[in-house]
């Protein structure tokens, strides 16, 4: 009995407690309650999918809600609501800030003149990038019109070491035996009217070059002999080619050292003066063209008196003269001497015109020296 009677009492209160639910407007927050979402936020989970002990509290606090007066519209608080207790808490937050950034991009000035914005923004790099271009144009400009003192004095010195080095480099090339093969079996050349054949001339002559260049002592040349039995070169003869040895070959070992400088200068100039490396050998061709000019010039206006001070230069007086009976004479006749300066005038006319040809001042070489740095 008392068991019912409490069943009962129990089931008035619940009944009066929905009444009082569903006539009240709401039971939550006014405040609150106008913000879509907070409390499904506020409630968790269990709130909205109701409790145990809560029982339908929840969902007829959204009904009353949705129906109060001065929420906003019906049909975009239902939404709300809907989309709320099927989102989850995060999801609605998310929504709400993204739709407060929707709203404050729509009534922001900036969205009205974004495509100015956008023109400004895009010009801006493309300027500085102009800037840029006119600053290194002009970096180039000075360092092509800059006159460094020491990287002046290191072209002047390539531009006259380049002659010497042509003329050494020329005087080597007909130094040797298959210049004299040429020079023996060439029309014209003239015969030895004392008796050396062909094969005798060749032999000799051949002895007498690589003593130029070779180690050997005196001996090599002093102790040949003739058919007869007798000293092929005399004493005198011996001496004044022992001479131009050591004349011939400290030329040429100045002329290497002078490449070894030569080399290193070009390359200095490469990298700290822009286009010193052309300007210094076109120079050196043009001092080389007007030597090997001048001297053609006087060797053609007289030769004896070329020769004669040529051979002053190097050797002492009477070292150098022979008789036309002396073997130095009939393998190395005057024909030959001739033979010999046209050919190393040629050789250094080829190297100079060639290099004046690589090197001469057009305006595509001015310009890719002006760019490259």
């Amino acid at each position: 009995m008392n068991d019912s009677t409490a069943d009962k009492d129990n089931e008035s209160v619940a009944s009066q407690n929905k009444t009082e639910a569903a006539e009240s407007p709401s039971t939550q927050d006014p405040e609150r309650s106008d913000l879509p979402g907070r409390h499904s936020a506020d409630a968790g989970p269990d709130a909205a999918g109701g409790s145990p002990e809560g029982g339908s509290a929840a969902p007829a606090a959204d009904n009353a809600a949705a129906a109060a007066p001065g929420a906003d519209d019906a049909e975009t608080s239902d939404a709300t609501a809907n989309h709320d207790t099927s989102a989850g808490p995060d999801q609605a937050s998310s929504a709400a800030a993204a739709d407060t950034t929707d709203t404050e991009r729509n009534d922001s000035p900036v969205a009205a003149g974004s495509s100015d914005v956008s023109l400004s923004t895009a010009e801006l790099p493309q300027q500085h990038r102009d800037e840029e271009s006119e600053r290194r144009a002009a970096e180039r400009d000075k360092a092509v019109r800059a006159k460094p003192v020491l990287a002046r004095v290191v072209q002047l010195v390539a531009a006259v070491f380049f002659p010497v080095i042509v003329l050494a480099g020329a005087v080597r090339l007909i130094t040797t035996p298959a210049f004299l093969w040429l020079e023996y079996h060439r029309p014209g050349f003239p015969d030895d009217r004392f008796g050396f054949g062909l094969e005798e001339r060749m032999t000799y002559g051949s002895y007498a070059m690589d003593y130029l260049l070779n180690f050997a002592p005196a001996q090599y040349l002093g102790g040949l002999v003739n058919a007869a039995g007798d000293p092929l070169f005399a004493s005198d003869e011996v001496a004044h080619m022992t001479d131009v040895k050591m004349v011939m070959q400290l030329t040429l070992l100045a002329a290497v050292a002078l490449v070894l400088l030569e080399t290193a200068a070009l390359i200095y100039l490469a990298r700290r003066y822009p286009g010193g490396v052309r300007r210094s050998l076109f120079a050196g061709a043009v001092i080389t063209l007007l030597l090997i000019i001048a001297i053609a010039v006087l060797a053609i206006l007289g030769w004896q008196q070329f020769f004669a001070a040529f051979h002053s230069i190097f050797f002492a007086d009477g070292t150098w003269t022979f008789a036309a009976s002396d073997t130095l004479i009939r393998l190395f006749p005057g024909q030959f001497w001739i033979d010999s300066g046209i050919a190393v005038a040629a050789v250094v006319l080829v190297v100079s015109t060639l290099t004046l040809a690589f090197t001469w001042p057009t305006k595509p070489r001015r310009d890719r020296t002006r760019y490259r740095y």
